[in-house]
């Protein structure tokens, strides 16, 4: 079974090289680490935990884990690896005093795993969302490794594929000792794919415990005073969105300025920074088209002079999202007027903002259940392409005019984040059964 999956794995980045080579800015940086060729790791006695982070969503969930983890297990050294390059800035940017190396994640050879674990020694390997690399696994726990999922999650669409490959999927679940699970529908569906029951626990999402950081806080103020983010005009976040939802919220922005009393002001964050250059033409070119009636004012955060209260911003950086969310008014969560299934909520609701998404949210199902449960976001329905602008105008124009309608769904949402924390503490109690068993 591992021998094939090889050769479908080589097989595969033999296709996927020419991307490699082409798009050198999303996929070089740490491309010899991938291939395991890591700077070498001086052991000094302690035993070490890999803890693997994927992209930016898990390296901003791990925040209250790692810190945890430095506290419960302080024998312990910390190897942090992303997938990612934005996974990686990120996890350099609030990790560098806390881990005693991050790296990119290996690809999933056997010389390149091989390489990685002969470097760093894992005892323990920590894998944040159901994060599988098979061969990875196989080999970390012919070395002795434990290895557990933490916070574990894993969609619909996610277990009918492992279903068609459940005989190798099953072999590869026995290799983990511990499965902690955001859930029990994800739970379950691990099960159902060959995840012992024995192993599988609900320890709840990390994301629920993600609080305010002194760096988080710094940041908020400096992007208020920067762009002139106050009170004076209310702010709306489209947060991590994809094409085409950028467009959808330009149409829906414009169109509620007419309309507005007091005139909003936009920021957008695309979801992938591969994006950015893209997404600031069309905020150019969408100022002069003839359907627009509002000829707003547009700046890039990383522009070197910025325009004094700009109507529109687009966030073009890396890990500075979760530090507008404080000044936001209105956040719409992108992935979810197109079928990718949403992006996390949590972050803005740990902001007490008033949250709008669209219909296709099963990345995070459980949670947006649980916020439109408590009246904490609004959702709006599955539409058509030529009705989601419509929506959105309607949707953003409503709570611009009602104040106190923004600050109940704020406050419902802050609200449910505290009934849910308590992820972390669990998950540190099981990870000490098995560390320590």
């Amino acid at each position: 079974m591992y021998f094939l999956y090889s050769i479908l794995l080589a097989t595969g980045f033999l296709v996927m090289l020419p991307a490699f080579l082409l798009r050198r800015e999303k996929y070089a940086a740490g491309f010899k680490q991938r291939l395991g060729s890591y700077p070498e790791f001086e052991h000094d006695g302690r035993k070490v935990i890999w803890l693997h982070c994927v992209s930016v969503g898990e390296t901003n969930a791990a925040r209250p884990l790692v810190d945890q983890l430095k506290n419960a297990f302080p024998e312990h050294r910390l190897v942090i690896s992303t997938t990612t390059r934005t996974g990686q800035e990120l996890a350099h940017n609030i990790f560098k005093d806390k881990a005693a190396a991050i790296v990119y994640f290996p690809f999933d050879f056997k010389f390149a795993v091989r390489r990685a674990l002969e470097n760093f020694k894992p005892s323990v390997v920590l894998l944040m969302e159901t994060e599988i690399w098979p061969r990875f696994v196989r080999e970390a726990k012919a070395d002795g490794a434990k290895i557990a999922i933490v916070n574990g999650r894993l969609s619909e669409r996610s277990v009918s594929r492992y279903k068609r490959i459940r005989a190798f999927i099953s072999r590869v679940l026995q290799d983990i000792d511990l499965a902690l699970m955001q859930g029990s529908n994800d739970a379950n569906r691990l099960i159902s794919v060959g995840m012992p029951s024995a192993k599988t626990i609900v320890t709840g999402n990390l994301k629920f415990d993600v609080g305010t950081t002194e760096v988080d806080a710094a940041t908020t103020e400096y992007l208020r005073e920067r762009f002139g983010l106050d009170d004076s005009r209310p702010l709306i976040v489209a947060a991590s969105t994809h094409e085409p939802e950028e467009r959808w919220l330009l149409e829906a922005y414009c169109s509620a300025v007419i309309e507005a009393t007091d005139v909003p002001r936009l920021i957008i964050a695309p979801r992938h920074p591969e994006r950015f250059n893209s997404v600031a033409k069309l905020i150019d070119q969408f100022r002069d088209d003839p359907a627009n009636e509002w000829p707003y004012t547009f700046i890039r955060r990383s522009e070197i002079d910025p325009i004094p209260n700009a109507d529109v911003i687009l966030l073009d950086s890396i890990g500075e999202l979760r530090s507008v969310y404080p000044l936001a008014d209105i956040v719409f969560v992108g992935g979810s007027l197109i079928p990718h299934g949403g992006q996390s909520i949590l972050e803005p609701a740990a902001a007490g903002t008033a949250i709008v998404t669209g219909h296709f949210t099963h990345n995070f199902s459980a949670a947006v259940d649980a916020f439109r449960d408590s009246d904490a976001l609004i959702q709006l329905p599955q539409l058509g392409p030529d009705q989601i602008v419509d929506e959105l105008f309607l949707q953003i124009s409503e709570l611009l005019e009602n104040r106190d309608r923004r600050i109940e769904l704020g406050q419902n949402a802050a609200a449910v984040m505290k009934a849910n924390r308590g992820a972390t503490a669990t998950t540190i109690a099981e990870l000490r059964k098995l560390i320590s068993g």
